[in-house]
């Protein structure tokens, strides 16, 4: 293998790892949160959408988040990369539709807190979200990249420590 493309692969790698340290503690506390919070917070649904003019900017602010990771992570390899990529392209998707759509995403906030079934796999859906921004969190912050090619080194052994 080239040294270029060993170099690409570690340099794709470290983006990768720059995105899941901030992407997940934010999707971590967030989510965690709305997972355990998430009926308390129908008043601040409520709020949110009465003011046109705050879901707008939320939707554009959406967008444009999901348009900076998207553009600046074009990794697709490996399931840390796919993840930062699919966080993109749905956090964009979202700001989208509350541009473009904000009364069908308004329904569809309500049609969920306003059935217990919903409100649980809701909250089920926020804790999945959770687990995998502690995941990306422990990606991004305590593992290193692999260079394809490379070996790992082998721990020293019982009999190594002792013979010493």
């Amino acid at each position: 293998m080239s040294t270029t493309t060993s170099s690409g692969s570690v340099e794709a790698q470290l983006r990768t790892r720059a995105f899941a340290r901030v992407i997940g503690p934010y999707v971590a506390t967030f989510t965690i949160l709305y997972a355990i919070r998430l009926p308390d917070l129908i008043w601040l649904v409520d709020d949110l959408f009465s003011q046109p003019v705050l879901v707008f900017m939320l939707g554009a602010l959406m967008l444009g988040a999901g348009l900076v990771i998207i553009g600046g992570h074009r990794s697709w390899r490996g399931p840390l990369a796919i993840t930062i990529s699919a966080f993109g392209w749905f956090v964009a998707l979202r700001g989208f539709l509350l541009i473009a759509d904000p009364t069908a995403v308004e329904a569809t906030v309500d049609a969920t807190m306003l059935s217990p079934t919903a409100t649980l796999l809701a909250r089920a859906f926020f804790a999945v979200l959770g687990a995998i921004g502690l995941l990306l969190t422990y990606a991004g912050w305590f593992t290193k990249p692999s260079v394809p090619g490379e070996t790992p080194a082998e721990p020293p052994s019982a009999t190594a420590v002792v013979d010493s």
